[in-house]
């Protein structure tokens, strides 16, 4: 990449303005047109730094004062994501970028000096000027949250209490995980061609922000709810942030003089939004408890609401999904396999049945690699179903282990819940079996299936009468039971068909 002095004029005086930011997208992006590819002006981790905070801070976005300062925040976001697409992670240094503030380190952003990288890139030494911006040190997203999972903990929290901030926190963490699933797999191509003994892996962005957070803490962000547990440990990384533009508090013009050659912002260069023009979002009430509809024993339902929605549960998936690989990997750099795999019990095991059904189904488990799909369903299974199942000696998956080890056995407790659970879990293996193995229909398949619906229905029977009746949802609950077992007795009423099909 080489430098560009007008877009290098542009980075050094700029602050979040549409038009200069406009133009530095047009400046990265036109290189790409042309054939062959020229060199295209790439800012510094600084400025990009300073990109990011922009797209997500408040005063741009819900409590924007203008078009012009919405569309920034709108920009900046673009900027970044034709960054990530035509520049990449690696080359364009965004792990020096996308660096939170340490003890170590000041959190006066604006003067660390980055002249080398260790990927590869080295900026010229005249983009290093500082941004004449609080946003670009101390209030930035780097320099205000404790570390990335404060934000992930923190952004799923809006996703359950502030739909409008979750609006623009659900962009921002959508790109910094496409971000890290693509810095990933970048370093590992460049593993696989390497020959000099570095592991290209540990400079991994995901790696920078594992080290020395606690695995326990990571868990909890991911699963962060909204309760006042999660916000107390997870709050908000700007001061006011939930807090909107008043309805008639009008929108601010730009009074002073906006002039970048003579280094004249107007009112762009502080958030002058005041307390009292300043209303607070209530967070929506509780949501309500979804239940299957019994007009088919087979329909979804909408159950995505107590993890902030289908997107906040999607990036959660990608989140468990993406940890789960760095075990596999380089458990050095994070946690083993087994200890990550024990936390994830921990946090979706006691799950509302909804909720623990978004997570595990089939549709869910498809955001993991197969062996990760089914080694984390099985540890799930392996907790909940009777001491009388045998073990499996591997977490392979075979039709054989399913139909010794898991079908036909109930839970170890005669709850509704848990039974439902189990039935959930052999479900899922069901179809990761299917989808990635192939299933075949057999007596033993099919006795299996009958014997496993009928002893979870028996010890699940009584449930509700006498002492404790009336406590929960065991209609809900035997609704989840019901659901699961027509779904399994349908996949195999499936397999079955499609066998006597080929067959003849």
């Amino acid at each position: 990449m080489s430098s560009n002095n007008n877009a290098r004029s542009i980075w050094k005086n700029v602050f979040p303005d549409a038009q200069a930011l406009n133009i530095l997208i047009s400046v990265l992006s036109s290189g790409n047109t042309s054939t062959p590819p020229t060199p295209a002006f790439l800012p510094t981790p600084e400025h990009l730094a300073f990109a990011a905070t922009l797209a997500v801070h408040p005063s741009l976005t819900t409590r924007a004062q203008s078009d012009d300062r919405l569309q920034t925040s709108v920009l900046a976001l673009k900027y970044l994501r034709l960054v990530l697409r035509l520049v990449g992670p690696v080359h364009g240094n965004l792990r020096d970028a996308f660096a939170f503030a340490t003890p170590e380190i000041s959190s006066r952003r604006g003067v660390m000096r980055r002249r080398t990288t260790g990927d590869g890139f080295s900026p010229d030494k005249e983009g290093f000027d500082s941004i004449n911006n609080d946003m670009a040190s101390a209030g930035s997203i780097w320099a205000k949250a404790q570390d990335f999972w404060h934000v992930v903990g923190w952004a799923f929290n809006c996703s359950v209490m502030h739909a409008k901030r979750w609006e623009r926190w659900r962009l921002w963490l959508e790109y910094m995980i496409d971000t890290l699933d693509t810095d990933w797999a970048q370093r590992v191509h460049i593993y696989g061609e390497s020959d000099n003994g570095e592991d290209p892996r540990e400079r991994s962005i995901i790696v920078q922000y594992l080290k020395n957070a606690n695995e326990r803490r990571i868990l909890r962000a991911v699963f962060a709810d909204g309760s006042p547990k999660s916000t107390g440990e997870f709050p908000e990384v700007w001061r006011n942030e939930t807090k909107e533009r008043k309805k008639d508090a009008g929108v601010k013009k730009t009074e002073s003089k906006l002039d970048i050659e003579a280094d004249q912002w107007g009112d762009y260069m502080h958030d002058s939004a005041s307390s009292s023009e300043l209303e607070e979002t209530p967070p929506p009430a509780s949501p309500t408890k979804a239940t299957p509809t019994t007009d088919s024993a087979t329909s979804i339902p909408d159950v995505s609401a107590p993890f902030g929605g289908p997107q906040s549960v999607l990036l959660r998936l990608r989140l468990l999904s993406l940890l789960s690989t760095v075990s596999v990997f380089l458990p050095h750099a994070f946690t083993s396999l087994p200890t990550l795999y024990d936390l994830y019990l921990e946090h979706i095991r006691p799950l509302t049945l909804s909720t623990f059904f978004l997570v595990i189904s089939p549709s869910s488990m498809q955001n993991f690699h197969l062996s990760a799909a089914s080694s984390i369903t099985q540890v799930i299974l392996r907790s909940l179903i009777a001491s009388s199942a045998p073990l499996p000696l591997t977490d392979d998956l075979t039709q054989e282990t399913l139909e010794t080890c898991y079908l036909p056995y109930p839970a170890n407790t005669g709850s509704i819940s848990d039974n439902a659970k189990v039935s959930l879990c052999v479900e899922t293996l069901m179809r990761l079996l299917q989808r990635h193995c192939g299933l075949e229909w057999s007596e033993n398949l099919q006795e299996a299936v009958e014997n496993g619906i009928e002893v979870r229905e028996q010890k699940a029977k009584n449930v509700g009468k006498g002492r404790g009746k009336g406590k929960g949802d065991a209609g809900g609950e035997r609704m989840w039971l019901k659901g699961s077992e027509a779904r399994i007795k349908g996949l195999v009423e499936l397999v079955r068909s499609q066998q006597e099909t080929m067959d003849d």
